[in-house]
């Protein structure tokens, strides 16, 4: 996912707001917009994973809306985790797709995350927020 809006290149220094940063990942639009119509109330927390994963997934069916639900199920799988997890932070790769650093160093590639919840439901958002969280 290529944000280049953000405006960082290789010789740049990184973004340097990260609740600026946090909000736009955070919008999710698409994804919030699915769930609300399936009753399901995007609250940020680890339960609305849950929520998340029992949705029929009716978007596999199509191909246009796919790619763009996968994108936003793996920044609200990042965005709960940064807002749940202590000392987890949105960071923007030298590839320029957002990852999740945890305070342990590691990062987490939740694009690809959502990409593969989208397309097949395995990992589900919840089982992968679990393997975060307890890192």
């Amino acid at each position: 996912m290529n944000i280049p809006f953000l405006g960082r290149r290789r010789d740049s220094p990184p973004v340097r707001d990260p609740e600026g940063l946090a909000e736009l990942l955070s919008e999710c639009e698409l994804l919030r917009s699915q769930a609300s119509r399936a009753g399901v109330q995007l609250d940020d927390s680890a339960a609305s994973l849950e929520a998340l994963d029992q949705l029929l997934p009716r978007w596999r069916d199509d191909a246009e809306v796919l790619p763009w639900l996968g994108n936003d199920a793996g920044l609200y799988l990042g965005t709960v985790i940064v807002r749940t997890v202590p000392g987890a932070v949105w960071e923007i790769s030298p590839d320029d797709e957002p990852v999740v650093r945890l305070a342990s160093g590691r990062e987490f590639d939740v694009v690809t995350s959502g990409h593969e919840w989208a397309a097949s439901g395995v990992p589900e958002l919840s089982q992968r927020y679990a393997e975060v969280a307890e890192v």
